[in-house]
């Protein structure tokens, strides 16, 4: 059997335990048959959580359940160790300002990330002399760095090196905003004018022209109204 396994059911050699049940109470010593039995009553199972307590001790639960849970408890727990590390960033005394510049980024790069950082001064032969140059740098990067880590321990030589370590800030993620609601204007309509109005459409260019020659048309007189010419009226004297 595995360590982090337990023996469940008919595996529990003991003959009798000290049972906690499904609700977590302490039920007592009783027969190990007794307990597989209320566990099964429940639908569940009967694991042997403490086997070196005399007698040992068992509870009523859903082991299937359980053993999901400490899966994904062990993977969260192993990807939490795995990416947050402690990052070592070594310097000199003397270190000219581009290289200064350029391990302070990496130092914040790795705070961003979660990672603990261990800022570093290595001294070589007689800079030993000079240890308030190392404390200098060292004090100059916490000023610099203040905004995303902060210092869990204090300059100390460690050999040949002057050390501090540099835990990061803890901050809450950035939410996004959330965009703001469309709002739809809608065309207003004249109350005024009836519906039908609205869904007149104006007439074809040949059907108009054809409207317009009725009507002169029908203003026209008859002939028949028209006034008799002369040589109707020499007629009409004879």
């Amino acid at each position: 059997m595995k360590e982090d396994e337990f023996r469940v059911n008919s595996d529990i050699r003991s003959p009798e335990v000290l049972l906690i049940d499904h609700e977590n109470v302490k039920r007592g010593v009783m027969k190990t048959v007794d307990a597989i039995a209320l566990a099964e009553e429940a639908s569940l199972d009967l694991v042997e959580v403490a086997p070196t307590a005399t007698p040992p001790v068992c509870r009523i639960m859903n082991y299937g359940k359980y053993r999901f849970q400490q899966q994904k408890k062990d993977k969260d727990a192993r990807k939490k160790q795995k990416s947050h590390v402690v990052k070592e960033i070594k310097m000199r005394p003397k270190i000219d300002k581009h290289d200064y510049d350029f391990k302070v980024k990496a130092i914040i790069k790795f705070l961003k990330e979660g990672n603990r950082v261990k800022s570093s001064i290595f001294f070589r032969g007689r800079e030993m002399a000079f240890l308030d140059r190392g404390r200098e740098v060292l004090n100059k990067v916490v000023a610099e760095v203040e905004e995303y880590g902060k210092v869990e321990s204090q300059p100390r030589m460690e050999g040949s090196y002057m050390r501090i370590m540099i835990a990061p800030i803890a901050t809450e993620p950035i939410s996004k905003p959330k965009p703001a609601p469309k709002v739809i204007v809608k065309k207003a309509v004249s109350s005024d004018k009836p519906k039908e109005e609205l869904k007149i459409k104006a007439k074809p260019k040949v059907e108009a022209e054809a409207d317009v020659k009725k009507e002169t048309k029908a203003t026209t007189k008859p002939e028949s109204d028209a006034k008799p010419t002369a040589k109707a009226e020499t007629e009409t004297k004879a």
